[in-house]
Formats: C-alpha cells, structure tokens, sequence
C-alpha cells in the first residue's frame, strides 16, 4: 500500500481554476492506478477521474470531462488533477485514492489507500 496526502484545495470563485496534488509514499507508485473522487455534503462520494499506471490511459466522469485533467509523475510519486472552469456544483472534498486493479477504476470500494482529503469550494 501506499500513503497518500492531498494538498492544494481552496476557495475560487466560479469559472475559475485549482490544481491539487497528490503525494505518494511507498514503495512502487508507478504499480498503482490513481484515482480522483469527491464527496459533497449530504452526498455520496463519485468518481472524478483515474489514471492507469504509466499515465497512457485516462478516464473521466461526464460531469468534469472536458474541465479536468488528471496527470502522474512517477519519479516524483504525484498524481495530480488540473479542475478549469469550476462551478459550485464541484464543491466538495476531494480525495485521492490508489488501487492494483484498472477495472475497479470508478468504484471506491475497489481502492485499498486513501488520502484525508482537500476542500475545494467554488463560490458563484
């Protein structure tokens, strides 16, 4: 397993832009699919995005498809996740998650590490 630590959430208003990140520690980041969700209040958590291992393929909920963008850097153990165009709706803590298995990608169940968490707030 991995450790994971998420950094770079905040305050924007909307229409506007973050970049959070995600640092792994451990050993062997690079066997790891990482994956993006998000839970809002009163909500249950939903997949945002994942990357396989090598960062060739990518997949994205409809929802931020086309606003998000998830990226990894294997030598520096960080995965990270680019949100343009942010609206209140992608309110929410943010968490990233790490799992052996591509198929189980947008299940949360299927991640066996998880990070604490970052709060973004998208103000209209």
């Amino acid at each position: 397993q991995v450790q994971l630590v998420e950094s770079g959430g905040g305050l924007v208003q909307a229409g506007g832009s973050l970049r959070l990140s995600c640092a792994a520690s451990g050993r062997a980041f690079c066997n790891y699919v990482m994956g993006w969700f998000r839970q809002a209040p009163g909500k249950e958590r939903e997949f945002v995005a994942a990357i396989r291992e090598y960062g060739v393929y990518t997949d994205y909920a409809d929802y931020v498809k086309g606003r998000f963008t998830i990226s990894r850097d294997n030598a520096k153990n960080t995965v990270s996740l680019q949100m343009n165009n942010l609206n209140p709706a992608d309110t929410a803590i943010y968490y990233c998650a790490s799992t052996r298995a591509w198929s189980m990608r947008r299940r949360g169940a299927g991640y066996d590490s998880w990070g604490q968490g970052t709060q973004v707030t998208v103000s209209s």
